[in-house]
């Protein structure tokens, strides 16, 4: 996925730290939604609830999408992420299919088939990263004219419901809900939408599930052979407390070693753990990756009692992401769950003027 051509984003991460937006549902959160909101009259009859379909709001209430997209601009943000986190029909399923197992059945293979072909979730999936896409180009080319800087979109692909590395079923180890061939598919789905929308890279974020991001990684290469347009990728993996991936146990190294060969325009760690025990695996990930390094870590640990819900302000988030530009360690940092554009603002007025970590391109980087 090697870019002909030195990307506008790479002659920034070179000169200076870019500054990627904060958390779309979060910043949802503080404009008091409620389940009518979301339905609106399109989605009034659902018999499921969907509040929590945070991705449906780009359809449904576009004006307060594109308001969150204007105020993690006007705080500093380089990129914007579209909101498609859980934009496939295998997550949307979710919202939108009854579950089998409440009947006595079981979620397969047999059933995820009928979801990805399902004509009904693929137009949704298809509209909300297309839908989604398109706001946010709107709002990042406002923003780049209001203030003579370049802002770009980043197509965000989240780490989907079903895991295919582990099994749901404690008497048979080998089961698998999904396969790898109808991941990608779902994956080849959201890419080319979002493509469609008008993104300027996209990001394969919070990986838990390598084999998962394996299949996302296969799905945009195949979507950029057919087509014939090539675009930057960013991946970003969500650690535990030993510094590997949550569900496929990869250590940072390993999970460096699995997709250098995407030769990704970044590479990082966002979401899981708060900043202050994410260090010493930025760390790990800055020494042995020849590419950018993103950092965009939760705003601490889960706070029921917090206005965000998360225990750390806009300061403290803006002291640690200090300390790791100080540290030479990153090239782009922001915030994901708990970070509202107060918290981003904060974090890009504390790295202006630090300089980034430095690129090896001897080794091949991208």
């Amino acid at each position: 996925m090697t870019i002909a051509h030195q990307h506008p984003l790479q002659e920034i991460l070179e000169s200076r730290i870019a500054i990627i937006d904060g958390a779309m549902g979060t910043t949802i959160r503080n404009y008091g939604m409620k389940e009518a909101d979301i339905r609106g009259e399109r989605f009034r009859n659902s018999t499921k609830d969907l509040l929590n379909d945070g991705d449906l709001f780009s359809l449904t209430q576009p004006e307060m999408i594109c308001d969150i997209h204007r105020r993690f601009l006007d705080a500093g943000a380089d990129i914007i992420e579209t909101n498609t986190f859980g934009a496939t029909s295998i997550t949307q399923s979710e919202f939108f299919v009854d579950d089998p197992r409440e009947h006595g059945g079981r979620k397969d293979p047999a059933f995820y088939q009928k979801i990805i072909e399902d004509p009904f979730l693929n137009d949704l999936a298809w509209e909300i990263n297309e839908q989604s896409a398109r706001q946010c180009h709107q709002m990042a080319d406002r923003a780049a004219n209001e203030s003579a800087r370049p802002r770009f979109v980043a197509g965000a692909m989240g780490p989907l419901t079903v895991s295919l590395s582990n099994s749901p079923d404690a008497d048979d180890a080998g089961f698998r809900v999904v396969t790898f061939d109808q991941v990608k598919t779902a994956y080849v789905q959201q890419a080319r939408a979002l493509i469609a929308g008008g993104v300027d890279l996209l990001l394969v974020e919070t990986i838990f599930d390598s084999l998962n991001a394996k299949a996302a990684l296969v799905a945009i290469r195949e979507v950029f052979d057919e087509d014939k347009k090539v675009l930057p990728v960013m991946i970003s993996a969500a650690v535990g407390r030993g510094g590997e991936t949550m569900i496929s146990a990869q250590t940072i190294e390993a999970f460096w070693n699995a997709v250098q060969h995407v030769k990704p325009l970044s590479v990082g760690l966002n979401c899981s753990l708060g900043p202050d025990l994410m260090y010493p695996f930025l760390e790990e990930l800055s020494q042995k990756a020849n590419v950018a390094i993103s950092c965009y870590p939760n705003a601490g640990l889960p706070n029921p009692l917090s206005e965000t819900g998360f225990d750390l302000g806009p300061g403290d988030m803006a002291r640690y992401l200090g300390e790791f530009a100080r540290a030479g360690l990153i090239n782009i940092a922001g915030g994901c769950c708990g970070n509202t554009p107060e918290h981003i603002a904060a974090i890009a007025k504390a790295l202006e003027g630090l300089p980034p970590r430095k690129l090896r391109h001897e080794e091949g980087g991208a």
